[in-house]
């Protein structure tokens, strides 16, 4: 007999829609599992902006994605008041699947509700022990299992890797000839290793992505001036329906990172389209890649050249093989379901302070 289907609240961030126009990974994967629970037959009600698109009950708690919003100049008052919708609607639901770090913690506890959150950030930050040493029995997900060793003292109630829709993307046949670069321009991305890994490798790179405004400087200075480099092409920030053709005609995708990527949402979409990535041994990268499999993990430069030659004769349908068996967005709302079941038996009460 099938358990009876769950009532899930999921709360989003708003500062993209769901899912997001251009870049926004955590408000993509919020969507990708949201999709997929009503997929499964669970009801479920999505906290998001007013302009997502989502088969659950949408309850706007913006006009539209706060970042896209001119009118926009305190997000925080927007989820503070998010929150206090979500603790009204709370009995309607078995559990509530949080996104947005740990601004909801306090209320939780209080108001002894179903919670769980998924932590989509980075967790090597000294301020965060005292908080998650305070909240320590309020039940976490992580995104890998490197993600969260710096609070390994944490309530972690499992690790749950993102998934992508399996029919979202196809395995192109990289005939593009070049290398791509997809995602945000910033320090710990290194794009500047790409520009020159790819240039050593003979090969031309095309470079899509944001530049924030926290980074513009850093664009500005460091990697404006590299553009102008033989080969090197940027285009910009990209939509998702543009994402196939880019990574699926690249020979392989840079990720040549320099900080403790929590995930990185982009190795799994190279690998759906059948393309090898070439990434730095940090962060989730050795949980994410089968290293000769779905691509190769490099320590340096040299060995990224080397790579980037080696994926040019690399079979491609191993990289699609490696995405189905563990990344499909069907494998993540089985795992974040058997997590949600858990914790809806569990007995809570609210914490009275004197």
């Amino acid at each position: 007999m099938n358990p009876p289907p769950l009532r899930i609240g999921v709360v989003s961030p708003l500062f993209e829609s769901v899912p997001p126009k251009f870049y926004g990974g955590t408000e993509r994967i919020v969507s990708y599992l949201t999709e997929e629970l009503v997929e499964q037959g669970h009801e479920v009600t999505l906290f998001a902006s007013g302009d997502s698109q989502t088969s659950a009950n949408l309850r706007p708690m913006s006009t539209r994605g706060l970042r896209m919003d001119p009118e926009c100049r305190d997000p925080l008052s927007h989820h503070i008041s998010m929150l206090d919708k979500v603790a009204k609607e709370a009995e309607e639901f078995d559990v509530i699947h949080f996104n947005i770090d740990y601004l909801h913690f306090p209320l939780v506890r209080h108001l002894g509700l179903r919670g769980v959150t998924t932590l989509h950030g980075r967790l090597d930050i000294p301020d965060l022990v005292p908080l998650f040493d305070q909240f320590n029995d309020h039940p976490l997900i992580s995104i890998s299992e490197s993600q969260r060793r710096p609070l390994a003292q944490a309530c972690w109630a499992a690790t749950v890797y993102h998934g992508v829709p399996e029919n979202l993307y196809s395995p192109g046949n990289g005939r593009g000839g070049y290398a791509a670069f997809l995602g945000r321009i910033c320090p710990e991305k290194r794009p500047d290793r790409a520009i020159r890994i790819a240039r050593r490798a003979g090969i031309p790179l095309k470079i899509a992505a944001k530049v924030d405004k926290a980074d513009e400087r850093y664009f500005d200075e460091q990697i404006r001036p590299m553009l102008s480099s033989p080969g090197v092409e940027y285009v910009g920030e990209i939509s998702e329906r543009e994402k196939n053709k880019f990574l699926g005609d690249a020979v392989a995708l840079l990720f040549p990172i320099d900080w403790p990527e929590p995930f990185g949402l982009v190795m799994v979409e190279a690998m759906a389209c059948g393309t090898p990535v070439v990434a730095w041994r940090c962060g989730s990268v050795p949980e994410i890649i089968l290293d000769g499999e779905s691509g190769y993990i490099v320590d340096n430069e040299d060995d990224a050249v080397k790579a980037v030659e080696r994926a040019a004769a690399h079979p491609r349908l191993r990289c699609r093989d490696a995405f189905e068996q563990r990344f499909t967005s069907s494998h993540m709302a089985a795992s974040y379901v058997k997590v949600f079941r858990r914790l809806a038996k569990r007995q809570l009460r609210p914490v009275i302070v004197a």
